[in-house]
Formats: C-alpha cells, structure tokens, sequence
C-alpha cells in the first residue's frame, strides 16, 4: 500500500513539472531552496541527481544580517539551516527536486527535524519565482491528499528571502567529515525515521 501511494504522489509531482522545464539555453541556471533539518543531511540526496550543479548550506529566513552558526543554532535569530540547490532546469524539473526534498523530511514535525528542536531545524520550501510557488504548493496538496499521513502536513512554503551561505567547515560535511556525520545521522535517528514515513522512497536521492 505504501509503495502504491508513493508512486501516485510521485507521479502528480512530475507530471507537474514537466511542463516547468523550458527549452533553455545550457548554460542556464536555477536557484532552489529547501529547509529540513540540520544541513548537513540535505546536501547528499541532491548532489548526484543529474542535472544539480552545486549544493551551498547555509541560513535563510530571519532577521538578523550575516548570521553564524553559533547565533543560528541557538535559535536566535529566526533563521532556518537550509540548502540552496543550483541546477540546470534543462536537466532536471522542481517538481523532481521537491520529490526529493519530502523524501528527505519529517513533513509532520513542527520546528523540529528528527532529534533537532527548535524553529531554526523547520522543515520548509523557499520558493524563488511563482512557477516555484505553484509546484511547492500543488506537491503539498498532492502529498495530503495521498492520505499517507493522518497528522497534518506542517512544512512552510514561504518566498524566499536572502541567503547567507554557512561557515567553511560545514559545506560538503558528509564528504569531509565521514564518520562525524554518519555518527550523527545514527544517532538523530534520521534514517529510521525516514523509513517509517516514506518506505521504500526515503532518504530517495544522493547517498546518505
């Protein structure tokens, strides 16, 4: 039944997108936004799609300028830890990134991701354009609707707003820092909890 629904939303989600991928030139880019717990857990699932150029953590959505990591963490400063994605949307769709996005998250935990609390661990769409806009919110409606989730869906779908990128030592952590974050991502219980939410679907995307 779990693999039924989750090829039903997938299938929405990307027959939404379709028609979101222009006819562009190469070398165009795009810019997409995601919050869902600590960053260093959201790079992987997007950096082997095809078609993602580059995945940048950092912090968006609050109200203080040039924020760090020490301010962010301790919930001071109402930014979220996100990842920024740059892809070439000749290559790869939204729809497809946000398929990957929820397969990565908690959609059911308010200002938290897995062990981390607080609003700065929000789980969140960041749109940057209205095309953006209406694939985040018609893959939301879609997800509920699926009726794989009794609880509500509590991801904010938000503009996005600007990014400030995250110290040097925590971009690409899961390449340099190997054994550090697959003792945290245990130890958060990330993957356990992905599990019983997505199934066969979770962690869907990069290494883990």
């Amino acid at each position: 039944m779990k693999r039924a629904v989750t090829a039903t939303v997938s299938a929405v989600l990307l027959a939404a997108g379709t028609a979101a991928v222009p006819a562009t030139a190469a070398d165009a880019r795009a810019r997409a936004t995601f919050a869902g717990g600590c960053f260093w857990c959201m790079e992987a699932p997007f950096d082997k799609l095809p078609g993602v150029i580059a995945t940048t953590s950092g912090y968006t959505g609050g109200r203080v300028k040039n924020p760090t990591y020490e301010q962010v963490s301790a919930g001071r400063t109402g930014h979220a830890e996100v990842v920024q994605v740059l892809y070439d949307p000749a290559k790869i769709g939204y729809a497809q990134l946000l398929e990957v996005f929820w397969h990565n998250i908690d959609p059911l935990a308010r200002d938290a991701q897995f062990c981390d609390r607080g609003s700065q661990y929000r789980s969140a769409i960041y749109y940057h354009d209205e095309e953006q806009k209406r694939l985040a919110e018609e893959s939301k409606r879609a997800l509920e609707a699926s009726g794989r989730f009794k609880q509500p869906i509590v991801t904010e779908i938000a503009p996005a707003g600007e990014f400030y990128p995250a110290e040097a030592y925590h971009q690409d952590f899961y390449r340099t820092n190997p054994a550090r974050y697959r003792q945290y991502r245990f130890g958060c219980g990330r993957d356990r909890r992905l599990k019983e939410l997505w199934g066969e679907a979770a962690g869907q995307g990069g290494g883990k």
